[in-house]
């Protein structure tokens, strides 16, 4: 009866994290409909933070790679002052992503709704 009572614990303190990590990424980084995606992203930086091999296999016209394994290591390529346009497979990715560079002083965080998957523009394979 006492593992039960622990496991609940736990099981809470998970939901708790997981509703407060999912309320934190919405104020921080905004959700674009692919239109409103296409439109902004030429004069922002467009990154992809899917690992190489999905990059390779298709990607953005106009993306630079940064997968999100990487990216607390390169976070100098980005700059502070200009628009961040993140996308990745499907959306959770390009969360984690947003919630780095936004503790490192970057503010102006949007991202793909639906990730790449529902992607109908251009792309680049390699």
């Amino acid at each position: 009866m006492e593992s039960l009572y622990v496991l609940i614990i736990v099981l809470a303190g998970i939901i708790l994290y997981s509703v407060f990590t999912y309320f934190r990424q919405k104020k921080i980084l905004k959700s674009l409909t692919e239109e409103e995606f296409k439109s902004g992203y030429r004069k922002a930086q467009l990154i992809d933070v899917r690992e190489q091999k999905e990059y390779d296999g298709g990607h953005i016209l106009g993306a630079r790679n940064i997968p999100l394994s990487q990216l607390k290591m390169r976070l100098g390529e980005i700059r502070a002052d200009k628009p961040v346009y993140i996308y990745c497979q499907n959306g959770m990715r390009s969360g984690r992503a947003a919630q780095l560079l936004h503790k490192k002083g970057v503010k102006d965080l949007y991202q793909l709704q639906g990730g790449f998957k529902k992607w109908t523009g251009k792309i680049k394979r390699k």
